[in-house]
Formats: structure tokens, sequence, C-alpha cells
């Protein structure tokens, strides 16, 4: 057993996306990062996942497709303060990857299986990045569910986005929060 590995486990935190700063990974710790991504279990070899990067100027850049599609899809019209912070929302982290779920239909394969394969690539990608020193948060927010974000990254039909999962250095610790009681999770069947 190898007890550092248990004990990342047992103490890896999501870090709030506004707590983590530069530097970000370098690009031989992201390809590290995205290959770790991409070894679950995946039945049939389909890879039901893709991964879109945002790093630099790119951030900014999608920032001004958040406003966009902000202010074209809220029922109000957003205030100046809000598509401001749709403009910087990527650039709070150096490197934010967009995890997108693929569903290909397969008779051996289904769509749930597929879909829990993302979640578990998006769960790797982030081990990985802590292993490495990195602090990681792992969001969905408003725009994963966009019209017009689905459009500016080309999804195609069969195509959702699991989250964008931010990369960087966290700027403090953060406080473990309240994890569930493991008495109240878990049986043995059959049952006594």
């Amino acid at each position: 057993m190898s007890q550092p590995f248990i004990d990342l486990l047992l103490t890896r935190r999501s870090v709030k996306a506004p707590m983590i700063a530069e530097p970000g990974p370098t690009a031989d710790q992201l390809a590290t990062i995205l290959k770790v991504a991409a070894r679950v279990p995946d039945h049939k070899k389909l890879v039901p996942w893709r991964f879109i990067l945002f790093e630099g100027e790119a951030r900014a850049r999608f920032g001004e497709v958040l406003a966009e599609a902000c202010a074209n899809e809220e029922k109000q019209p957003p205030s100046a303060g809000r598509l401001e912070m749709e403009r910087t929302r990527l650039t709070r982290a150096p490197t934010v990857v967009a995890v997108i779920s693929r569903v290909t239909p397969h008779p051996a394969a289904p769509e749930w299986e597929q879909v829990l394969s993302c979640g578990a690539a998006c769960m790797n990608l982030c081990l990985a990045a802590n292993a490495l020193g990195f602090g990681t948060c792992w969001l969905t927010e408003w725009y994963s569910f966009s019209a017009g974000v689905r459009r500016a990254l080309g999804l195609a039909d069969n195509e959702r986005i699991a989250g964008f999962i931010y990369i960087g250095t966290a700027k403090e610790r953060q406080d473990d929060r309240e994890r569930p009681d493991m008495a109240g999770i878990t049986t043995r069947w059959p049952a006594t």
C-alpha cells in the first residue's frame, strides 16, 4: 500500500475558484494530468469524454463568449457588473479544462456507464493535479448548461459539459468540510 497516496485521497479538498492563483501546470504537467484523466474504466473503448483547454489569453476570450451567452439567455438583462464577472470567470485560475461527456450508442455500454466514465475522468484529472501539488475546483455553474456556450464550444448533439475544472496553486489551505458518517451510508448484504 502506498500510504502517501492514501493520505492524498483522505486529505484532498477542492479549492474555491477565487482562491486559485498562478502558477498553473506546465505543458508537461498538464499532459500528465490529462493522461491520468484518460486512464479510467471505458467499457468497449468508446472514449466517452474529451477535454477542451483554456490557458493564457484564451480564458479572457472565452469570457466574452460567457458574457454574450449571459446577456442573451438571462430572463432579465444582466447588470454591467454581472457581465464583467462573466468576462473574467475563467481567469480565476491559470488553467481551466472543460470536460465534455459524449455518449455513443452501443448495446454493450449503456449511456449511464459512459456518463460515469466521464465523471471518473473528471475526478482522475483533479487527483492527478492534486498529486502534482495543484489546487483544483470542479464546477458546472450556469454556463455548463448554456445553449450559447454549447454552440461556441462546437458540441455535438451527443455531448454535454461535465464541468469546468480550474487548476492552479491554492492561495491558502482550505479548511476541511464535514464528511459523511460512514455508518450512515454503509450497509452489508444481507442485512441482519
